[in-house]
């Protein structure tokens, strides 16, 4: 078999090549001290060296990669050729030491001034708004901070690859071209023997790296005697990731691991060896390989056979690639030696140089030899201006030939050498000297016609229909290379410039002549069209060709006496020339008010018609550009005179007019293809080359005709002129409402046409002007964001809108709140310029700013007529459009439409008319009123009031139209009409400049009394009366009640009072402990509305409840969780490594009617599509019937059981049961249940003494739903399969009580709110509910097993019950200890015969005894753990300063502690035991419903539960308490983090992780999942949130199914988030955003906004959130 890859070139090549070698190797004998490389002296002692060297490259590099048919490894391969091939290959060209000669290369040669770094794909750039040439422009990150640029306007954004920083360019940036780092000196290069070696070296390297030259086969001297294949597989671009693994495990009989290995090597490099051995094996392999992928697409995979040589040297070939960019980076003389080499002809092959052979070569090559080649031409011939030049001579001579390559090409551009254009045709100079050398305009127009040919039709116009996407995707690609060409206007021209662009011009025109009229459409009658016509790809060059077309106009008028008038002349010739939409008939006569039009009939409703007239816009362009530079004087010398601008008009008035009848429904059967060619041709994406450029034709138009002739061709191209011209009439509704339309549409094209002044050269405006006129028009819809504005403004060609410099002129800012964005909103002074007719209005955006502009006008008090403002006046060349207002025909048409409505024809007007010609007929007063205030009356020829005036005309109709009901909403535009005619009136009758003010400035109720307004004012008046006399009677009553009813007033206690004996009661533990109120709870089902009292021998109520892993408390984030089944949470972590919350949205069911509804919901959601990604059935989850919130359980209620305590029997037990005492009494029971537990007998068993009470009972249904819940929170928290007489169910549930308690003081700290009375109700009932179900659960379990449980804790505190396994006091959470204490306690009281429970008294007893010991345990914890103590000055001599110091000084012996203040540890145990007190107050509060204090200073929580405020007198009562002491450290792991393509940012510990990556994926729970989902199982117990980087936003996880998406917290200057970069501007974070994050998470609401997102989001294929 052939190989169809041949390594490298003719042997001739590498002979001549080395045998320039041998006298300069000669000239430099290294230092006889240097230790030389063996094979260096091969080289430099043969006779031919150059031959030698080629000897050695055929002997070691087919051993070096992988002929022995080992697996490759990368390293050792690495290693290898470092010291056979490249180290020697060093050697030669420094001739010494490499690192000696790099040291003399670097003293002798200056650094360069350019960065050329390459950016890799993902990788965040900048570029300045304010000084960069174009927005192609960019610096890296480090130029970037080092650069004055980083406090001017700039954007970020995210790279695609393939192109390098800028800085040091000088021609790049207006300011500031080099950073810090870059100076601008001059990097020379000194000739010396060394680059002269290097020359013959570098030469003979890149004739090696010709390694894919197809018309030779492999060099003799490269041959090898093995005959080994390999079956080498190549990425494209149609086959995903899945279907290459399918191919690769049917194919080679690999698993799916190895599999996935080479698929993503071969999307990483370009191709991959996935079989090696003789040929016939490697073919059957192919065989398959395409077989199989013929079945997944249509197009089989790319697979080839290699000889191992070939693999071999094609490896090596790409290791010399970088190896050269590592060479040419020691020294810009070596650069510039590669650069000469690689420009240098070749006189054997065509004068072609080396570097055109490997451009021409470039498709052919694989991603990974494409890329190395690349960045080689970054870091050589683009550094160096003059060979930068060369470089871009040899591009543009094989352009045409690349880009043909591109096109059948599959891989995206990023990676093709066609991409390098944006390097080359963005330098102002260079693209200068190419237009002049190369006529690069044309070459790069010539290729367009070329790759388009085939879409031309037998009229030389383009049709595409059928065309390919893909293809034609990457030929509209080719228009950013003209578009980078024109990026700079010359300032100076040359004769040759002049000529060549002019040359280049007239080639441009013969595109646009080819799509001037494409694509025409004919209107369908009878039946709907069956097939829609194609007409995105007109329109998609339509919007390549915008911004073009403004460059080359820019151009022209940048050399305005020859250049820009020849331009027009071209232009006109071009349009003159084209023959599309021709007329099928002779010129007539129409008559019209004794007007004639000689015309040719044409009707857009029955011929064809084109939307596409590129030449007659760039016509149109270069008009302006004339009068803007004053060069139209001089149009006379070019054109003739005499031409007929009825034909500029004609075909822009063609497209007007289809607008219309589309509008208006005519061309309904054509279906929606034509809608959306029209909704295009007045977006703002194409509008402004298109719909614009169209109306200033027509204004050239109207400034050029008789007025009257204009307005007679207006209506004969909109066919109402038999409307108008006489008394044509029709029944037909249909018919009717067309016409209605129509005029409505040719009304408003005449306001446009009169009105439409803001664009440079028709008016002396600006540019700012036009664009504060744009944004003031938005706003006047609503107020709008900046993201919004300028979605509704045009870009130039630097994708600016200019908006920045208008908007403070403009529009006020208010800034966002916690959610929603900055929005601006119009200042009122500029609400002068509102025109509700602005002609880039759409319909709807029409309607909402007329809506919203008499909204305000009505707040503001004043009359709602919307008058037209006035405009700028036109420049010379365009002031005769105004005649069009008092021309003849259009005085005619008002009082035809005005007569209508007088008339009240109803089906023969529309308000929307009237409102059009009442808007008419005010510019016609505004512009004679102007004209009169600047000129003598003598002088105005514009009469527009005079004719108005005449008998029967607008005046009078007008007079009769404002007392018509049907114009009610029009009567304060007619008023201010009526006030205008007689401000004209006095004006011409020369009245004072007073009374004419006067008479303008007087409201309408002064000069035409309204009685309606009147009537609407008395009646307003009368309301406000009667209100106020309702307040007056209510102020009455409540007095009357207060004198009535005094003895209630006067017999109320005392607020100081109530609280006083408030106070009294305020104790939750102990034998002062207040009683619990007596409160009956009487709920409401959300889902059958019955009414029932929660009782505990009632049936059960439940609050739906939602239980997940959390680790919003951890102390230690990252740690490795224990394993699920071995774990044995008895003890909590102090650093909260993980732990079970349980929360509830408040809302209460019946158990029978949740069951109903949980077996409802599971029936439903099977069946509905994606809903396993919602919500999860096998784990018990539901959505909340009422608010839709995220659960997995129900709690059931348990009512209070109202205690009161006999305070005088507590104080008598109180005198016996110490502590001490009950440590006793406790200890002999446990000892007893041991001995019972181990079969010795019951006599050592000791009862409590302190008293019993019989056990509480519940209902069957309470019963069941304390299973429930119990059951899912062992579930959840543990991970492991339900399990209710796991004897850990007890303790989870404890858990989850404390835990969840923690998180909810936690989070009233971080928000600064009072423990009691900030909870919501919802929270506030969820918790007590949590807090009384795990008070049962020693009810529901096995005696024996909670009495083991709280054996082994209380072990934690007494050294004389401890066991091996228990933990030192420094590795226990103590209120997760408190709280199993507390609640295992009455376990203790409970025999085999008979259920008892501990009294009211010893309860409180109880309580108060195990809260003092695990506060001293904590107090303990806290000294040991300190190392930083507060510096507290003065109060050394106080009580509790004294008690700290000596408890210190006893702690100290333990350890190694130093001397600190007695008021220092005073101050620190204070704050290291508040949460733990303040979590004790909540406990105690939803435990026994003893009201809190008010206040919850240190003082009230130490009084709440019984300790003292002191409580270092705890240690002076309890001394003979003993604490067992250990140490232990705790640490996370550290991650490391490469340059990943996503990197994302754990919010939870700010590890960052390669997101969406093959390279990050782990193994969790035997599957393969992403990065951040591993990381979240260990992090976030399974919850995750996350910042995605480079795309700016959160991502929300909660499993490895269910995920979403969150804004990130970042806002711009504008308070807009900013996803996925797309704007690029400044991101700064937003304090209150991030705390919303923050309680988010803090509130466990993670869970709850990706349910509410995934119900609100339907999607039809779910994101796969386990490989994130």
């Amino acid at each position: 078999m052939a190989l169809e890859i041949i390594v490298v070139g003719v042997q001739l090549s590498y002979r001549k090549c080395c045998l320039g070698w041998e006298k300069v190797i000669l000239l430099c004998v290294p230092n006889p001290d240097v230790v030389i490389f063996p094979v260096f002296q091969t080289w430099l002692h043969a006779t031919d060296s150059g031959a030698q060297l080629l000897r050695t490259v055929v002997e070691q590099v087919p051993q070096i990669y992988c002929l022995d048919g080992k697996e490759p490894n990368t390293q050792d391969e690495e290693e290898v050729v470092q010291s056979r091939l490249l180290q020697p290959l060093e050697f030669l060209l420094f001739g010494e030491d490499p690192q000696a000669g790099l040291e003399k290369l670097q003293q002798g040669s200056a650094s360069s001034q350019l960065c050329g770094r390459v950016f890799k794909e993902g990788e965040t750039v900048y570029s300045c708004r304010d000084c960069a040439i174009d927005p192609t422009c960019v610096l890296c990150m480090n130029c970037f901070q080092d650069s004055v640029h980083k406090v001017h306007r700039y954007k970020m954004h995210a790279s695609s690859g393939g192109g390098f920083c800028d800085c040091g360019d000088l021609e790049a940036w207006k300011t500031g071209p080099c950073c810090s780092k870059h100076d601008s000196g001059a990097a020379t290069a000194m000739e010396t023997v060394r680059f002269r070696i290097a020359r013959g070296g570098f030469y003979f390297s890149i004739q090696y790296m010709l390694v894919w030259e197809e018309s030779f086969e492999l060099a003799a001297e490269l041959r090898v005697m093995e005959d080994t294949f390999y079956c080498v597989l190549y990425n494209d671009e149609h086959h995903s990731y899945d279907h290459v693994i399918y191919t690769l495990q049917r194919s080679v009989q690999c698993d799916h691991s190895e599999a996935h290995t080479h698929t993503a090597l071969i999307d990483k490099e370009g191709r991959r060896a996935v079989k090696r051995g003789e040929l016939r094996s490697c073919q059957d392999a192919r065989d398959l390989i395409r077989s199989h992928s013929e079945h997944i697409s249509l197009q089989p995979l790319r697979v080839e056979i290699l000889h191992s040589a070939v693999m071999a040297h094609q490896s090596f070939a790409m290791r010399l690639g970088t190896w050269f960019q590592q060479i040419i980076g020691y020294s810009v003389g070596f650069r510039q030696v590669f650069c000469q080499v690689a420009l240098e002809p070749n006189s054997e092959l065509d004068q072609t140089s080396l570097i055109s052979r490997l451009m021409l070569h470039d498709a052919r090559l694989y991603k990974g030899a494409r890329k190395i080649i690349h960045e080689l031409i970054f870091c050589s011939l683009l550094m160096e201006t003059e060979y930068k030049r060369l470089f871009a001579i040899e591009f543009t001579k094989h352009y045409m030939q690349l880009q043909k390559d591109f096109i059948l090409d599959d891989h995206e551009r990023s990676i093709s050498i066609t991409a390098l254009s944006v390097q080359i045709f963005t330098v102002p100079t260079l693209a200068r000297q190419l237009i002049e050398e190369c006529n690069v305009i044309k070459v790069i127009v010539d290729t367009v016609m070329e790759l388009l040919s085939e879409h031309l039709d037998a009229n030389h116009r383009f049709h595409f229909q059928g065309y390919n996407s893909d293809k034609f995707f990457r030929i509209q690609v080719i228009f950013n290379d003209l578009r980078y060409i024109l990026i700079s206007k010359p300032s100076v021209w040359t004769e040759a410039l002049r000529t060549q662009f002019l040359e280049g011009f007239r080639v441009f025109l013969e595109l646009l002549n080819c799509m001037q009229g494409m694509e025409e459409v004919k209107r369908q009658f009878g039946q709907h069209i069956e097939v829609e016509p194609e007409w995105e790809a007109g329109f998609s060059i339509q919007r390549q060709l915008r911004h073009i077309l403004v460059m080359f106009q820019d151009w022209c008028s940048s050399d305005v006496r020859p250049l820009l008038l020849l331009s027009f002349k071209e232009c006109h010739r071009a349009l003159m020339r084209c023959n599309n939409q021709p007329f099928h008939s002779e010129a007539i006569d129409y008559y019209m008010c004794k007007h004639i039009l000689h015309v040719r009939p044409y009707k857009v409703s029955q011929e064809p018609v084109s939307i596409h007239l590129p030449i007659s816009r760039a016509l149109a362009g270069l008009y302006v550009q004339l009068c803007s530079t004053g060069a139209i004087g001089r149009l006379h010398e070019y054109l003739d005179p005499s031409c007929d601008y009825t034909l500029w008009a004609e075909h822009p008035l063609r497209c007007v007019v289809l607008a219309a009848q589309v509008s208006a429904e005519m061309w309904r059967r054509n279906g929606l293809s034509l809608v959306s060619q029209v909704y295009y041709y007045q977006d703002v994406k194409c509008r402004d080359e298109m719909f614009d450029k169209d109306v200033i034709m027509l204004q050239i138009a109207a400034s050029q005709m008789d007025p009257n002739h204009f307005i007679m061709l207006i209506l004969l191209r909109f066919e109402l002129f038999d409307v108008f011209n006489g008394n044509h009439s029709n029944k037909d509704q249909e018919l009717l409402k067309q016409w209605n339309r129509l005029t409505e549409e040719m009304l408003y094209l005449i306001i446009i046409v009169v009105g439409e002044r803001y664009v440079p050269g028709i008016s002396q405006v600006t540019k700012e002007d036009v664009m504060m006129r744009e944004v003031i028009h938005l706003l006047c819809i609503e107020p709008m964001a900046h993201s919004s504005l300028v979605k509704g403004l045009p870009e130039n060609e630097s994708h600016e809108t200019g908006l920045e410099t208008v908007i403070p002129k403009v529009a006020t800012f208010k800034k966002p709140g916690v959610s929603g964005h900055g929005l601006y909103e119009v200042k009122k002074e500029c609400l002068l310029e509102f025109n509700p007719f602005f002609f880039h209005y759409s319909k709807s955006q029409h309607s909402k700013a007329e809506d919203a502009q008499k909204k305000r006008r009505t707040q503001e008090g004043s009359d709602k007529a919307l008058r037209p403002p006035v405009p700028p006046p036109f420049c010379p060349a365009f002031s005769t459009i105004v005649r069009l207002l008092c021309c003849d025909i259009l005085i005619h048409v008002l009082r035809r439409v005005l007569q209508r409505a007088v008339e009240d024809r109803a089906t023969y007007w529309t308000e929307a008319m009237i409102q059009r010609a009442l808007h008419l007929i005010g510019q016609g007063l505004s512009e004679e009123k102007t004209q009169l205030g600047g000129h003598p009356v003598e002088e105005v020829t514009f009469d527009f009031s005079l004719k108005a005036r005449s008998e029967s005309s607008v005046f009078h109709l007008l007079s009769r139209m404002k007392s018509l009901p049907s114009l009610e909403a029009q009567k304060d535009m007619i008023k201010w009409i009526l006030q205008m005619f007689e401000v004209v009136k006095c004006l011409r009758e020369k009245s004072s400049p007073a009374a004419c003010m006067s008479v303008e400035q007087t409201k309408p109720e002064e000069i035409v009394p309204d009685k309606d307004k009147a009537e609407r004012k008395r009646k307003a008046d009368a309301a406000k009366l009667h209100r106020q006399k309702i307040m007056a009677q209510m102020s009455a009553m409540q007095k009357n009640f207060i004198e009535s009813n005094k003895m209630l007033y006067d017999n109320m206690p005392e607020s100081s009072h109530c609280a006083m004996e408030l106070g009294e009661l305020c104790v939750a533990v102990g034998p002062q402990r207040g009683s619990t109120p007596a409160e009956r709870e009487v709920l409401t089902c959300i889902l059958c509305q019955e009414v029932q009292e929660v009782q505990a021998h009632s049936p059960a109520m439940v609050l739906t409840a939602c239980v997940q892993r959390s680790t919003v408390l951890t102390q230690c984030r990252g740690k490795t969780l224990a394993c699920k089944e071995t774990s044995y949470p008895l003890f909590m972590p102090p650093d909260l490594a993980v732990g079970t919350h349980t929360g509830s949205c408040g809302h209460v069911m019946h158990s029978t009617c949740w069951q109903k509804y949980f077996e409802a919901v599971q029936n439903a959601t099977r069946n509905r599509l994606h809903a396993e990604h919602i919500i999860d059935l096998e784990n018990g989850e539901y959505m909340c019937p009422l608010c839709k919130s995220l659960c997995n359980t129900v709690v059931p209620l348990i009512p209070l059981e109202p205690l009161t305590l006999n305070y005088e029997n507590a104080e008598l037990v109180g005198q016996h049961l110490t502590l001490p005492r009950w440590i006793q009494i406790l200890s002999a029971r446990i000892r007893g249940l041991k001995s019972v537990t181990q079969g010795s007998g019951k006599d050592s068993c000791v009862i409590p003494l302190s008293g019993c009470s019989g056990e509480r009972k519940f209902s069957d249904s309470i019963t069941e739903m304390l299973v429930v819940c119990a059951t899912t929170v062992h579930r959840v928290g543990l991970q492991t399969a339900p399990n209710e007489l796991c004897p850990r169910v007890a303790i989870m549930s404890w858990n989850t009580c404390a835990f969840t308690i923690q998180a909810i003081e936690n989070m009233l700290q971080e928000v600064e709110k009072t423990l009691f009375g900030s909870l919501q109700n919802r929270q506030l009932a969820g918790l007590k509910a949590v807090v009384q179900f795990s008070a049962t659960q020693h009810l529901k379990s096995s005696h024996a097993v909670i009495q083991k449980h709280f054996t082994d804790m209380f072990g934690a505190l007494l050294p004389a019950m401890s066991s091996e396994n228990t933990p030192s006091i420094v590795e226990i959470d103590f209120f997760h200890l408190l709280v199993g204490l507390v609640l295992a306690i009455p376990a203790l009281y409970q025999e085999e015969a008979v259920d008892l429970r501990p009294s009211a008294v010893s309860s409180a007893y109880n309580h108060l005894h195990i809260l003092q010991l695990v506060t001293v345990a904590h107090i303990v914890q806290v000294l040991l753990c300190s190392t930083d103590y507060p510096a507290v000055s003065g109060g050394e001599d106080g009580e509790e300063a004294k008690a700290a110091a000596e408890l210190y000084a006893t702690v100290s012996q333990c350890t190694s502690g130093s001397d600190v203040s007695g008021s220092s540890v005073a101050e620190r145990v204070r704050t290291g035991i508040r949460p733990f007190l303040r979590c004790a107050a909540l406990f105690f509060y939803c435990l026994t419903g003893v009201p809190p204090p008010e206040e919850l200073s240190m003082e009230a929580l130490c009084s709440y539960l019984a300790l003292p405020s002191n409580v270092f007198q705890l240690f002076q009562c309890h001394s003979g308490t003993y604490i067992k002491c250990n140490s232990s450290h705790f640490q996370c792991p550290n991650s490391m983090d490469d340059e990943r393509k996503h990197p994302t940012l754990c919010l939870f510990c700010g590890t960052i992780l390669c997101s969406q990556s093959t390279c990050c994926q782990s193994q969790l729970d035997g599957e393969d999942v992403g990065a951040c989902t591993a990381h979240a199982a260990t992090c976030g117990a399974g919850v995750g949130m996350f910042l995605r980087i480079r795309e700016c936003e959160i991502v929300l996880m909660a499993s490895k199914t269910r995920g979403c998406t969150f804004p990130a917290p970042y806002l711009d200057d504008y308070g807009e988030t900013d996803p996925q970069l797309g704007r690029g501007n400044p991101l700064h974070l937003c304090p209150e955003r991030y705390q919303k994050l923050h309680q988010l998470w803090q509130q466990h609401c993670i869970l709850e906004e990706i349910a509410r997102s995934l119900e609100v989001v339907h999607v039809m294929f779910a994101f796969e959130w386990q490989m994130l």
